[in-house]
């Protein structure tokens, strides 16, 4: 059986998709959302540090709007 990781992409409306992914199509997504904030198994990891090695053992991968502060 091939590895599978639950993805979440959200977007800035709150909208949210829950799919399942293997590491290569996971890698896929990342490309096509590179500014979002990705967090691989609850860790911030910078989008272009991400690869299908390093999700091989990942369970769960989250794409988030980056947040932007302010006053």
């Amino acid at each position: 059986m091939n590895h599978v990781i639950k993805v979440q992409i959200a977007d800035k409306t709150g909208h949210t998709q829950e799919l399942e992914m293997s590491p290569a199509e996971a890698v896929e997504a990342i490309q096509e959302n590179s500014s979002s904030w990705m967090y691989v198994d609850n860790s911030l990891v910078q989008a272009n540090q991400i690869d299908e090695a390093n999700l091989s053992t990942a369970s769960t991968l989250r794409m988030l709007p980056g947040l932007i502060g302010g006053c």
